[in-house]
Parts: C-alpha cells; structure tokens; sequence
C-alpha cells in the first residue's frame, strides 16, 4: 500500500474522512447530542430573535393590526399567520449565517457576491429603518401624551434623546436585548388578557385564517406584511447571532428557545391584537382613525383606565423598537460602508443619530393625521425588502460558507415564497400609489 493510499485511509471515526462528512463537523453533532445543557443554560440562548421580535412589534404593527380588527373585523388575521410562519424561515437563515459568517454578513456579501452588494444591502437595511423610525417617532410622542398630557412632539424629541443616550453607552447591544425582551414579555400579558376579557366571536376569527381580500384593504395588508414579515429584522438577527458567539453546537437550542418562541411570541400578540379590535371597534365596519379611537380596544379589560393601559402598551411597543431600529440601521449601513460591523463604532453610532433624526423631522412635517402616516410608512418597507429576502436565500445557499448548515430544498421553498409574496405586494403597492 502506498503512502497516498495510507492517508487516505487514516481516520478512524466511522461516517468521516475522504468524501464524507468532516472530523471536526461530526464531532461538533456528537458534542451537541452528548453535551445537555441545565435549563438556566437554555434561558442564556435568549436573545436575538427576541430583539428581532421586538423591533416587529412597534406602534406599526400596533396601529395596523387594530384598524385592520376595527375596518375589517377578523378577516386579515390570515396576513399575520402566514407572515410569522415566512419570517421563522428567514430568521432561520440569518440565525444559521451569524453563526457561519467569519465577521459579519454584510462582509460575507462582500467577499462572495461583491462589495457593491454589500453597499447595496447596507443601504437597504439603512432605507427600511428610516421608514419604520417614523412610527417609532410618533407612536412614542402619542403614547406618552396620553398618559402625561402634553404635546406629543415634546414627547418624541425627549424619547429621541432617551434612545441616543442608550446608543452612546458600552456594549449597546446586551442592553439593547435586556430591554426589549422585558417590554416584550409585559406587553404579552396585556394583550392576551384583553383577547379573553373582550368575549371575541373565535368562530369568526377561525374563519379570518383562511385568506380573503376585502375590497379597499390592499394597503392595509401591505402594510401588515410590511410589520410582521420584518426581513431587515431577520437580516440584522445574523448580527446579533454574531455578537452572541453562537456555535454550530448551539443551533439547535438556539432554534428551540429562541429563534421559533422569539418570531412566534410578536405574531401571537399582533393576531391577538386584530381579534380585541374586530370585538371592540368592529362594530362599526370603519377603521380606528385616531390614537384615542385606537385606545377604545382596552376598554374591556380596565374600563375608563383601558387608554392607560394602551398608551402603556403603545409607548412600550414604540420606545423598543425606537432602540432596536437605530441600532440595526445604524449597524449595518456602518458595515456596508466599511467603517465596521459593531454598533458601537463612532460611523454606526452617527448613523443611528441621523435615523432618529429623520424620525423627528418626518413627524413634525406630517403631524395632522399620524395614524395614517404609521400606516404609510410602514407599508413602503416593502419596496426594498425583496432586495434583502433574496440576499439571505442565496448567502445561506453558499457551500462553501456555510457547508452543512446551507438551505434544504423545503428551506428553499419557504423562502422563495416569502421573497415571491413580498415582491408582489411591492408591485401592488406601487400600482395603488400611482393609481
């Protein structure tokens, strides 16, 4: 036998060597089967997709969701079902690049697709986020105005500056997460207690899973998908996977505790939201058009106190992802510039600044019907997430990156899907707009 035949023939752990599986990634599944970690461990996983959660439940996906219960009673919880179960398929993905990407995905587009793709997607991410820094603006300024009194722009410029001086702090991020998931978790209790205090029809709302599309809802529903199939959320979890250290060894705990849990929680709450709307404000066939008509859904879980309640709620979704949005944008326009993938780089933290900015300045100039400003804002997101839902399908198909972890056929399937559906509506969006 000779020498190139022996070193060939020299591992001795079966299913590895020459042509199969690799030594190092076999023993990292054996190491994951074997190693069982105590629950305080698992609860450590906590994290990115929460945040990434949180950042989908803003005063948005609030606004939306009620005035598509109180327009359109329970017909479009359908539009909250399917976007969840996209949005764990894309979160997956990112989930799966942090982990495989050397540096960041942004660098990663670099080096495999070019470093004007990864412009481009730094951009996009950066693009999104100033839309959705508008509701982040308003829906804070409102929910504070509310409970205090007040003009509801003092409100958003003390918010504004509360955001940026959180951003200015050390390891931004591990206070980013501790944050968000403690407002994710209060804002759960409330909006589940309200789905059962408010004796909703759950006959009809069985009914709203199968999709309908009622006459005049085209941008409400683009603007529902635009909220709850967040792919620049998704896209920015890779980060916060990334900043984390999660490992091959962790995946699968990390897709049990917090990837499904994280996506699912905010899907949970915002279908939950539509059913206390359709029950409350349905009535009337005509969509909440003002924050106090949007408070009237809290009525039957504390009475006259009910608009505390929702201001509380609203604020909280707002402030939370007033925090996870500058970060993101801020972040990733950072990286695709290449002034550095972490949030705490001085290009990052000006970046965030500018965003929040630009959420100000926007809810000054429009601030005679903020309802459907929230709305529109929310649904111009959709124009450009084509762009990043198909950066993460081809990113998490790259053998060489990501090797064993790359897409499965049915992970394929979910995610053309989604791409397909937020490309269409982008189409729908632009025809209405033009009509």
């Amino acid at each position: 036998m000779n020498e190139r035949t022996k070193a060939r023939h020299t591992s001795t752990t079966p299913g590895t060597g020459y042509g199969r599986v690799s030594t190092e990634t076999m023993k990292n599944i054996v190491s994951s089967r074997t190693q069982r970690r105590p629950f305080w461990q698992h609860l450590a996983l906590i994290g990115p997709a929460f945040v990434a959660g949180a950042w989908q439940f803003g005063p948005g996906n609030l606004t939306t969701a009620v005035q598509a219960g109180s327009g359109y009673q329970y017909a479009l919880i359908w539009v909250i079902v399917v976007s969840t179960i996209l949005m764990i398929f894309l979160t997956d993905m990112a989930v799966r690049l942090g982990i495989k990407s050397p540096t960041s995905l942004i660098s990663s587009i670099k080096e495999h697709l070019g470093g004007w793709v990864g412009v481009v997607a730094g951009i996009g991410v950066f693009l999104i986020t100033l839309c959705f820094s508008v509701g982040n603006a308003v829906g804070s300024g409102l929910g504070l105005s509310m409970l205090f009194g007040g003009s509801p722009i003092m409100w958003t410029v003390i918010c504004t500056a509360a955001v940026a001086a959180l951003l200015l702090l050390r390891n931004v991020y591990r206070v980013v997460e501790k944050v968000l998931i403690v407002i994710v978790a209060f804002m759960a209790i409330a909006f589940i207690a309200s789905a059962f205090i408010s004796n909703p029809d759950w006959a009809a709302a069985g009914a709203g899973l199968l999709p309908t599309f009622p006459g005049g809802a085209w941008l409400l529903i683009v603007a529902l998908v635009g909220t709850n199939f967040s792919i620049n959320a998704a896209f920015y979890t890779a980060y916060g996977t990334k900043e984390r250290g999660r490992t091959e060894a962790d995946y699968r705990d990390v897709t049990i505790v917090d990837t499904i849990p994280g996506i699912v929680a905010p899907g949970i709450m915002t279908a939950l939201v539509i059913v206390v709307a359709a029950s409350v404000l349905g009535q009337t066939g005509e969509a909440a058009p003002t924050v106090v008509a949007l408070a009237g859904i809290f009525e039957p879980l504390a009475g006259p106190v009910g608009s505390t309640v929702f201001a509380l709620g609203f604020f909280g979704a707002a402030f939370s992802s007033m925090i996870a949005n500058a970060t993101a944008g801020g972040t990733m326009l950072s990286d695709g510039l290449g002034r550095g993938a972490s949030s705490s780089s001085l290009t990052a933290k000006l970046v965030s600044a500018g965003i929040l900015v630009f959420g100000i300045t926007v809810t000054v100039i429009f601030q005679e019907s903020p309802v459907q400003l929230i709305v529109i804002a929310q649904a111009l997101t959709v124009f450009v997430a084509p762009v990043l839902a198909a950066l993460i399908i081809i990113m998490a198909n790259r053998v060489k990156l990501m090797g064993d972890m790359r897409n499965t056929w049915w992970q394929n399937a979910a995610g053309i899907i989604g791409l397909l559906a937020v490309l269409g509506l982008s189409v729908r969006l632009f025809l209405t707009l033009i009509g």
